[in-house]
């Protein structure tokens, strides 16, 4: 009974190679973040400004500053630091002025501040149902 099974389910698994070609062509899923609008979300300031990245083999990161605008008196000259940390697996960190605010993954589709698009190896875009 256990070979029937197994000969059964390695037949169903080349018939969906056969059927489905498509899955086995590459996609390149990109993710493209607000950071500025993400930050005022995260911090309630507004004015954030990219100010330097560094690239690594895992991730970018983004220094970041907001300065409080002179419509506030008691604020004017303090500025907001935050670091940006974005892996290329979907996870990010936030830190501002050395206080971590989030630590997770930016896929989930709770967040209005990332939208993820699909495409073809050869660049073409791919729309998802």
């Amino acid at each position: 009974m256990t070979e029937a099974i197994n000969i059964a389910s390695s037949t169903a698994v080349e018939l969906n190679e056969v059927e489905h070609p498509e899955w086995d062509v590459p996609i390149i899923c990109r993710v493209e973040v607000d950071l500025p609008g993400w930050l005022t979300k995260l911090t309630g300031e507004k004015h954030w400004e990219v100010y330097s990245e560094e690239e690594e083999e895992t991730c970018i990161s983004f220094a970041m500053r907001a300065q409080h605008p002179k419509a506030m008196p008691t604020m004017v000259g303090q500025t907001l630091q935050a670091e940006v940390t974005l892996y290329h697996n979907g996870y990010a960190i936030v830190d501002v002025n050395g206080e971590s605010l989030f630590d997770g993954s930016l896929t989930s589709a709770t967040h209005d501040f990332a939208r993820l698009s699909y495409y073809r190896a050869s660049g073409e875009p791919i729309a998802l149902n």
